[in-house]
């Protein structure tokens, strides 16, 4: 009897260390591209063979509906373990207290010394707590078609913002299909409007004193009105109303267009498909005011606090922002590393990343960082943004009316944010 109840015991004892030992860790993916799903799943591969215990299933969402299918996720009770936070995002979980606190693991593993300064800020941005690591940063800078700008009779990047709209239609005046600007007017395209309506208003502040938006300023209105001519005018391309990462980045590297305001990860694909020496990245044009504000964002990896495995996600993420796959990561995906010293790499010194250095670089080229601390800023930049600037691309609605009306949006947001305080 003692001999088949110690076996009994020993079986459930050899079961239950069965089912501790499978810990299955859910990822989610919302930055989805084959090349870059394809770095994802290598390095979880060799998370998992230094982890025996531990698996990870790794969802891949289409970035445009990844907004809306992770929150579905959520609200179902399909929350994952890990997932990839972009910046405009990060209010909205982090305000509503869904992500895990990092800071104790970060103190405990002697990342603080370790991460570049704007890395620490950009983990802590909605509330001064780190609920993200992120893994790197993306800052635009301007593409330009060496071959096309020498048809049209030039040889240099434009400098200012005026000389980039003489230059788009110079270039549009070539014909045969060619424009001056690849503009992004689908999903994504956010950023570009910010930033010029940032150039033409002189400042990288969004809000006054009080909460009020500075988009609805006549100067924001300006740098608005000014992409919502170029395209009317032909200087863009006409299907580009709908375009977002990949279309604008093939119309570059295809001709279509000849300058593109993308961040690093654009050269993964256009160094493929073009030579280095027909084109080139320069820094962004100047407004008025002799100042340019290149939009700059980033996304890393957060913890849901409904996971059951925390312990082993911090694990992941510490395995993929690790120093190595950091810079393998970068290098792959496009984005500049967080890790302190990482410029020196070979790989990032080289002339296809000078344009983006001599912006970090010159006090003419202020970072324009979006609101992310607020919780509506998800929703305005994946769907507000995108509907309403493609209603104003189309003479649906005027400059001035899309401005007013994403003010109002966003500073009623603010407000809320303030009054939280």
């Amino acid at each position: 009897m003692r001999k088949i109840l110690f076996s009994g015991l020993l079986s459930l004892s050899i079961a239950s260390g069965a089912v501790l030992a499978e810990t299955k860790l859910k990822l989610v993916e919302v930055i989805t591209s084959p090349d870059r799903t394809a770095v994802l799943r290598q390095q979880v591969a060799a998370f998992e063979a230094n982890n025996p215990g531990i698996s990870v299933e790794i969802t891949s969402l289409p970035w445009g509906q990844a907004f809306e299918k992770l929150a579905t996720m959520v609200q179902s009770g399909q929350t994952p373990d890990v997932v990839e936070m972009p910046d405009s995002w990060q209010g909205l979980y982090a305000g509503n207290n869904m992500l895990v606190d990092l800071e104790a693991n970060i103190s405990a593993t002697g990342l603080e010394a370790k991460l570049t300064d704007k890395t620490l800020a950009m983990a802590r941005a909605t509330d001064g707590k780190a609920n993200m690591i992120p893994y790197g940063f993306y800052l635009r800078a301007m593409f330009w078609n060496k071959k096309i700008f020498a048809q049209a009779g030039m040889s240099e990047a434009p400098k200012t913002m005026q000389e980039f709209v003489d230059a788009s239609k110079k270039i549009s005046a070539l014909g045969n299909g060619v424009s001056g600007y690849c503009l992004r007017g689908g999903v994504g395209g956010t950023n570009g409007w910010m930033m010029f309506m940032a150039a033409m208003r002189g400042s990288a502040e969004f809000f006054d004193e009080q909460g009020n938006s500075n988009l609805a300023d006549p100067d924001s209105i300006k740098g608005a009105q000014m992409l919502v001519d170029l395209y009317k005018n032909g200087y863009a391309p006409k299907d580009s109303v709908n375009w977002g990462f990949n279309e604008i980045v093939s119309g570059f590297y295809s001709g279509k267009c000849a300058m593109l305001d993308q961040d690093p990860d654009a050269l993964i694909s256009i160094s493929k498909s073009m030579d280095n020496a027909d084109f080139a990245v320069a820094p962004m044009p100047l407004g008025p005011s002799g100042k340019a504000y290149p939009t700059i964002g980033y996304t890393g990896w957060s913890i849901f606090k409904q996971s059951e495995h925390k312990d082993s996600s911090w694990k992941l993420i510490s395995h993929l922002t690790s120093p190595e796959e950091n810079i393998a990561w970068a290098k792959k995906v496009g984005v500049l590393p967080i890790y302190k010293g990482a410029e020196k790499n070979a790989f990032f010194s080289t002339e296809q990343y000078k344009g983006w250095f001599e912006e970090l670089n010159s006090p003419n080229y202020i970072p324009l960082t979006m609101p992310t601390h607020l919780k509506g800023w998800g929703y305005f930049g994946s769907v507000l943004a995108k509907d309403r600037s493609q209603e104003a691309l189309l003479g649906m609605i005027s400059a001035e009316e899309m401005a007013q009306d994403w003010a109002a949006y966003l500073s009623k947001e603010q407000r809320t944010w303030m009054d939280a305080q």
